[in-house]
């Protein structure tokens, strides 16, 4: 008992305001000062410096032209199983081109050359071979030279050569011949002096389709030059060895421009 009779309030005992407060007061103030879950945080913080985030810019891919000239079909046989074996190469694309056709029709009909889809695949011009990372001329042979219309499209290209925006850029052939010894390698070779002109790169493909290039057991065309096919009377057909050193030979000019154009 203190002075006075009345009672000293203990210094420990909490304000009856305060020990009125609900549990559930306690809880929902608790709730509010509560620290921010760690996912919604870094999802706030991935939300505001998203903006800073580098995009992922992916390259425009690789562009090989394949170019030819095909009278009856032999060689653009080939060109589609290059087209094929060149996509195949990720981060390559392959287009075909025509090269613009110098006879009359009236010649083409008594000549008996089926008509050419020129929607499917389109004629090139010389200028649009600049825009190309690396080509495969193909085109039959005509006394162990290319064709003239090949002939004639090369001779078209004196402003690129003058330029030299073809220099550097790889190349390979493939042809189409009549009979066995009739210029599988001597038209892939006579065809080297354009490239030449141009500063271009010869890619040949050897021996790189392996056992393929020595079966015997079949008529074949080709050889380490490029691929090839022979026509014979016209009426022959590409077979399937022939077609599939033409895919080869596509997939491997896509892996040496691919390579090329790494820094």
């Amino acid at each position: 008992m203190g002075k006075g009779g009345g009672c000293v309030p203990s210094k420990k005992k909490k304000p009856s305001s305060l020990a009125a407060t609900t549990s559930a007061d306690r809880i929902d103030d608790g709730a509010a000062n509560a620290p921010i879950p760690i996912e919604d945080d870094q999802t706030t913080t991935a939300t505001a410096t998203g903006t800073t985030t580098p995009a992922i810019t992916v390259p425009p891919p690789l562009k090989i032209f394949i170019v030819f000239y095909s009278m009856y079909g032999h060689v653009e046989s080939l060109a589609k199983r290059m087209k094929k074996g060149a996509d195949e190469v990720e981060g390559v694309e392959a287009k075909l081109y025509r090269v613009p056709e110098t006879l009359s029709s009236e010649i083409l009909e008594q000549m008996k050359a089926p008509e050419k889809d020129l929607e499917m695949i389109p004629e090139i011009t010389a200028d649009e071979l600049a825009e190309a990372d690396g080509f495969l001329f193909g085109f039959p042979t005509r006394y162990g030279c290319m064709a003239a219309q090949m002939k004639a499209f090369f001779d078209s290209t004196g402003g690129l050569w003058k330029e030299q925006r073809l220099a550097g850029k790889p190349a390979g052939f493939f042809v189409s011949t009549g009979t066995q010894g009739g210029g599988q390698e001597t038209t892939a070779w006579t065809a080297i002096t354009q490239l030449v002109h141009h500063g271009m790169l010869f890619v040949p493909i050897g021996y790189t389709f392996g056992a393929g290039m020595f079966k015997m057991d079949s008529i074949r065309g080709g050889s380490p030059y490029g691929a090839g096919v022979f026509a014979g009377d016209g009426s022959r057909e590409a077979t399937e060895t022939e077609l599939a050193l033409a895919e080869h030979q596509g997939n491997y000019m896509a892996t040496i421009v691919k390579r090329l154009a790494q820094p």
